[in-house]
């Protein structure tokens, strides 16, 4: 049965640019490759570029990358993405910082398995990317996959425990530290702290950081005021039946996220108290369906996770060509008001 010819029009290849131009092939790939240690003139230069211009030619980026030893990809592997609400913001940053230094960005979501994550590396390794972008949804150490170490890499929202790679990550304890300084800029001292009972950088950093704060103020820190429980929404209305069950019920609440603050809510709500007239309640995380849309809409803490993708592509990418340096860059955590407090 006879073959019937595509559809399709054909690709525009260098013969067709140095027939056009009436040049070699030999020149067309000096001129389109840049290759400046090639003795071509100015002018066959620009009857080249007439002509590719003139033929819609696209260059083979992959096969050039391969002359090249280098691309124009960078990598991003990420433990999570769509079951997350926070990874994506981490991959809007990269993406739009790879975006304007003329990169293009590949995401591989491995959801914690050791098996996708190996061979989503050893792929972006075969596509010779300019550099890896390692992320995790949360705050955390990490024991990086050996094949990053061929690579520029750099750790975003983790970090490893030599801190032999570069990595860019969460101020925790600043963060903490301005949860508790806002409320007491409104005059409350009598401040209550409901932290997690996981064991992550989050939940000692921002217990420090709530100290410092007290400590800078001279407000004495009452053991009683400093609550662990789960993270969830259960655990917050726990806490906030404690801390009403208390002689003396703080003032002001510092949850250690939002999820923990909308179950104090529900606590608070449910005891008659009005929220801030009451009790004030300052979040963190600034997980915003949950932030914005509860009644008041809650003042909180940000996790810079944009911001986070960003420095990491542009730490990966530099200035001067070098490798990026090993150790940990601390990125701030703002302050997001609404009308809890």
């Amino acid at each position: 049965m006879p073959r019937h010819p595509s559809n399709r029009p054909r690709r525009t290849t260098m013969q067709d640019v140095a027939d056009l131009a009436g040049v070699s092939l030999a020149t067309v790939s000096f001129v389109i490759n840049a290759k400046t240690s090639a003795k071509v003139s100015e002018a066959t230069r620009a009857r080249v570029w007439s002509a590719a211009q003139e033929l819609g030619y696209r260059t083979n980026r992959a096969a050039k990358n391969l002359v090249q030893g280098a691309s124009t990809f960078i990598g991003l592997v990420a433990d999570a993405i769509a079951s997350t609400p926070f990874a994506g913001q981490i991959i809007r940053g990269a993406q739009d910082a790879a975006w304007q230094n003329r990169h293009i960005l590949l995401v591989a979501n491995t959801e914690a398995n050791g098996e996708a994550e190996q061979d989503a590396i050893t792929m972006m390794l075969e596509h010779q990317v300019t550099g890896i972008i390692y992320s995790t949804w949360y705050h955390r150490e990490v024991t990086p996959p050996a094949a990053l170490r061929e690579v520029p890499c750099v750790l975003v929202n983790c970090y490893a425990a030599d801190d032999s790679l570069p990595a860019v990550v969460p101020d925790e304890v600043q963060g903490g530290r301005t949860a508790t300084q806002v409320l007491l800029d409104r005059g409350h001292r009598r401040i209550a702290f409901v932290n997690s009972t996981e064991s992550a950088p989050a939940t000692t950093g921002r217990l420090r950081g709530y100290r410092a704060a007290l400590a800078a103020a001279g407000v004495a820190e009452d053991p009683d005021l400093v609550l662990t429980v789960r993270p969830e929404q259960e655990g917050g209305y726990e806490a906030g039946l404690l801390l009403l069950g208390l002689p003396t019920p703080p003032t002001a609440v510092f949850c250690y996220n939002d999820r923990v603050a909308m179950g104090m809510y529900d606590a608070l709500h449910e005891r008659g108290m009005r929220i801030p007239g009451d009790i004030a309640i300052v979040g963190f995380d600034n997980q915003e369906v949950i932030a914005g849309h509860l009644r008041p809409p809650l003042s909180t803490i940000a996790l810079p996770h944009y911001e986070l993708g960003a420095r990491g592509v542009r730490m990966l990418l530099g200035g001067d060509g070098s490798a990026p340096a090993p150790g940990r860059t601390i990125v701030d955590c703002p302050y997001i008001p609404r009308h809890s407090l």
